[in-house]
């Protein structure tokens, strides 16, 4: 019954068996590691290897019911400026529910028929502490080293699992993340290590020693869906509780390490390399870093999309010259892609006036993205003896945003998961900007670099004096 011109599955999906338990229902897995599935399965191949969903917060349960009740079909609508179009994905089959102690996740990843484990749980869900390993002390990690059977955590689930399947004699199921984070696999194997050490240090030994957690690197922009998304989705002629629209741009670049096999994601665009690393650093340093750049100062002015950021007069050229002065000298060149070639790619791609990406979704959590896209280049720079303004203002107006208001006066809802502590250090900040950079978990020793603390400082106090143009006009000005 889908209108014509709305392409759809051409395979029996009653035929499908699955292979790959997801953990993350998200728009960004429908709109990208779904969707590669999905075109091998169109031509015949993969048959074997469809997704179930999974999710271990109480709102995926929503998520679960919206897509049983759609046969877990998915709507996705290309945004390009040269015209939209739309397609409905069937590579999901079944949605796990959502309960304490995920009783029903575990025995969906101990099927040996499941031979992938995915997740997208974003950056801040691996919980690591400021030095970048698990935070044993954190309680969900607590509790689930000590409650192995009813864990509360997604990685706890995985471990229970894991578990069961060495109990039964299965082998392994393969670890992957497709989150924003460099090294995301070698990260995974860290927290179900570490987790499994807990409880029981011969399942650690195991799981380090038969499974397999390649890293990748993931990449589409896939803004959040509401009301607007699901009326494109039904001015196409199409019911969908939960579309999602996307980009005209995917990449997919994953290090070829598979206990159980994997399906062939190369035949449909992705590509499989020994050199992650390089295409996670450009990709993290200057699209998920630039983000951040446009994202906060956004915030501030009452910008309401990426978009709108890049046709402003002031934020666009500061995310150029933060990315070619500051970020650029601090990425290497992957295969037929220079760092100038990225900047180019991604400033077509933020400027794509169809993708209502909101300065708000790109702002959240920044107390995990300012660590992780942010302050590695800074503490290059530093090291290098490279200039660091810009990056200290984007430091400067984080601070100015997690104040609570925009510059207008309007209120800026909690955008973070420790969004009290900011705006308490944000406060404080106003009149002490040292009071921002002592939050250890997140600056660590970068608050007592005194070039990287005096530039802060002074932008900080430019932006609660003169305002947060006054800030870019003056960045902007400087040779």
């Amino acid at each position: 019954m889908l209108p014509e011109g709305i392409a759809r599955p051409t395979y029996k999906r009653a035929d499908l068996t699955p292979g790959i338990v997801h953990i993350g229902l998200g728009n960004f897995h429908r709109g990208h590691q779904a969707w590669y599935l999905h075109r091998l399965m169109q031509q015949g191949l993969a048959h074997d290897w469809a997704i179930i969903g999974a999710g271990v917060r109480p709102g995926d349960a929503r998520m679960r019911e919206h897509l049983l009740a759609q046969d877990c079909l998915t709507t996705l609508i290309e945004l390009d400026p040269a015209g939209i179009s739309a397609e409905v994905i069937g590579s999901m089959i079944d949605f796990v529910p959502v309960e304490d102690g995920h009783g029903a996740l575990i025995a969906a990843m101990s099927d040996p028929r499941i031979r992938i484990v995915s997740l997208t749980v974003t950056e801040g869900g691996y919980y690591l502490d400021a030095g970048g390993a698990l935070d044993i002390a954190h309680p969900d990690i607590q509790h689930d080293m000590a409650h192995p059977d009813t864990p509360r955590t997604a990685f706890g689930a995985m471990v229970a699992a894991l578990r069961a399947r060495k109990i039964a004699d299965h082998p392994p199921f393969t670890g992957q993340s497709c989150d924003n984070l460099q090294g995301n696999g070698t990260i995974l194997r860290q927290t179900l290590v570490g987790m499994a050490r807990g409880s029981d240090p011969e399942l650690a030994d195991w799981i380090d020693s038969a499974g397999r957690f390649p890293n990748s690197m993931v990449d589409c922009i896939v803004p959040a869906t509401g009301d607007a998304e699901r009326q494109r989705a039904h001015d196409l002629g199409i019911a969908d509780a939960v579309p999602v629209t996307h980009e005209n741009f995917r990449q997919w670049v994953i290090e070829d390490a598979f206990c159980q096999g994997r399906p062939d994601w190369n035949k449909v665009g992705a590509t499989f390399t020994r050199d992650v690393h390089s295409y996670e650093a450009m990709k993290i340093r200057m699209l998920n870093a630039g983000h951040q750049v446009l994202a906060n100062a956004g915030e501030i002015l009452g910008l309401p999309t990426i978009a709108a950021c890049m046709s402003d007069p002031q934020i666009a050229p500061f995310f150029q010259k933060v990315q070619t002065t500051e970020i650029s000298p601090h990425v290497a060149s992957v295969p037929g892609t220079p760092p100038e070639a990225y900047l180019a790619l991604i400033t077509r791609r933020f400027s794509n006036p169809e993708i209502h990406d909101t300065t708000r979704r790109v702002a959240f959590d920044g107390s995990s993205r300012h660590a992780g896209f942010i302050l590695p280049i800074l503490r290059d720079a530093l090291t290098a003896g490279t200039p660091i303004s810009g990056l200290a203002l984007t430091e400067a107006l984080w601070a100015r945003m997690c104040y609570g208001t925009r510059e207008d006066g309007s209120v800026i809802e909690a955008n973070d998961p420790i969004w009290s502590d900011l705006v308490s250090a944000a406060l404080c900040a106003q009149t002490e900007p040292a009071a921002w950079l002592a939050q250890s978990q997140i600056y660590g020793d970068l608050a007592q670099d005194m070039q990287f603390a005096t530039a802060f400082s002074d932008w900080l106090s430019v932006i609660w004096k003169n305002g947060t143009r006054a800030a870019l006009a003056e960045y902007l000005s400087r040779a």
